[in-house]
């Protein structure tokens, strides 16, 4: 949709009010709401003016002035609202200079784009991201001088089976691991992931499937890949919907990677592929029926993954996800169609189908960062010729002590994750896609985080150490 389309999509259907949309470096979602009235050529030409230093990780106080340019082509209707409302996503841009504004994540995501053609590598990057999240009926938790604890549940969790409820103990829900996939009365939310699903695709985005996950009270939905930021943007409207239609159930959706011990995290395998002149170009001869271009591309993703992690994965939680014995892919290492590894080449007979998957990531990544890193690796492993290496065609989880030593692993920590980007980041700059100062201004805030997760006992302890 074009400026004028938008315009006039206002007036002809009475459009109240537009939500003007921008992400933050965390990855969250925030908005401003504006009367129609106010929307003409010049409001969508000029942009729209705020306060930048009330955002987490961005301008100081002194010069807080920034502004949002709306991106027509990203226009909706937003389907939970009483009133009537439409959607737009935003770039943030320099009041005084009109440049994107080098910290604003969907200004990377651009970037990123624009660098791919200049390279003269692919004109277009597509992304395909499945992400999974965990649904509950009651969330609490508590963080204070004198306490820290959590609790979650659902009428469908494993650790349910001889609970006793008000209206009766039905029996049937998913065991420990179990989840993978039964049909109703054992997967109970049926109707509220085709209520997701339908949303999504009455508000235009492409989507084909959905089913329970492995873990109790975890699920999946399919969205159809799409190019690197319009992927990012359709990510962000993803968890916007998750999180409204469970809330209209009276649910609580989260995309936290671990948000219960002892069953699986959620992870949000990315899909990749480059095409030019409108041709794959991750399709070949070689191994799995890949171009060199592709295994290259696969060598980027490993030599820089541990610096990856901090954007793929970029919460003291995730780290409790990526251990062995929970489909968790840890070894940096790469096979067709085989799941242990970090990268895996999916099964296509068609070359257009032909991509990798990187399985590391999860949902609590910011996507337009997520995105950005893996490309920018990957184009690294091409630009460089990097070899990924001989392929891992055996179970990763099962092999020798001695075997196993010898592969690389992701980072253990989030902290770790920090040491490794700062360590390696030259990739990301190349084109001046990331910056420098906007990589170290979202250290700074994976710092907090960090020392808060660090500084604060944690229940655990007490059970292991209050009597020694």
């Amino acid at each position: 949709m074009n400026p004028t389309d938008m315009l006039k999509k206002i007036k002809d259907e009475d459009i109240e009010y537009l939500d003007v949309r921008f992400t933050d470096p965390r990855g969250t979602l925030q908005h401003i709401t504006m009367m129609s009235d106010q929307v003409d050529e010049d409001f969508i030409e000029d942009g729209l003016m705020f306060d930048g230093s009330s955002i987490a990780g961005w301008k100081s106080i002194d010069q807080s002035d920034m502004k949002l340019m709306l991106d027509t082509s990203t226009v909706y209707m937003d389907p939970f609202y009483a009133e009537k409302t439409m959607a737009v996503h935003c770039t943030v841009c320099e009041p005084d200079t009109g440049e994107r504004y080098e910290r604003d994540p969907r200004g990377t995501a651009r970037n990123a784009e624009e660098y791919l053609k200049s390279t003269g590598i692919g004109d277009t990057a597509y992304m395909g991201p499945e992400a999974e999240f965990f649904l509950f009926d009651n969330v609490r938790f508590a963080v204070q001088i004198n306490k820290v604890s959590y609790e979650v549940d659902a009428v469908d969790g494993s650790w349910n089976s001889d609970a006793e409820f008000e209206m009766g103990n039905m029996g049937h829900r998913p065991g420990l691991k179990g989840g993978y996939f039964p049909v109703n009365p054992v997967d109970d939310a049926q109707d509220l992931r085709s209520e997701m699903l339908s949303t999504m695709k009455r508000i235009g985005m492409r989507v084909d499937k959905h089913h329970h996950e492995v873990a109790s009270c975890q699920h999946e939905l399919g969205l159809l890949h799409g190019s690197l930021t319009k992927q990012a943007d359709e990510i962000q409207k993803f968890k916007y919907i998750v999180k409204n239609v469970a809330h209209s159930y009276g649910k609580s959706a989260s995309f936290m990677p671990k948000p219960i011990s002892g069953d699986n995290g959620s992870g949000m395998h990315v899909n990749m592929s480059i095409w030019k002149d409108g041709k794959p170009t991750f399709a070949g001869d070689k191994y799995a029926d890949l171009s060199d271009e592709a295994l290259w591309y696969i060598g980027g993703i490993l030599k820089h993954a541990k610096a990856l992690n901090a954007f793929t994965n970029p919460t003291t939680n995730s780290y409790k996800r990526l251990i062995p014995g929970f489909e968790a892919p840890v070894l940096r290492a790469y096979s067709a169609r085989n799941r242990s590894g970090c990268v895996r080449i999916p099964w296509a007979e068609n070359p257009k189908a032909k991509r990798v998957e990187a399985r590391f990531p999860d949902p609590a990544a910011n996507p337009y960062l997520c995105f950005s890193a893996l490309l920018m690796a990957g184009l690294d492993g091409i630009k460089n010729k990097i070899n990924p290496g001989e392929a891992m065609d055996k179970d990763l989880y099962d092999l020798p002590a001695e075997e196993l030593a010898g592969i690389p692993t992701v980072c253990g920590s989030l902290r770790e994750a920090m040491d490794e980007l700062e360590k390696d980041m030259d990739f990301l700059t190349a084109g001046n896609v990331f910056t420098k100062n906007q990589i170290e201004g979202y250290m700074d805030l994976k710092w907090e985080e960090i020392y808060a997760y660090e500084q604060t006992p944690h229940p655990i302890e007490f059970k292991m150490y209050y009597s020694c």
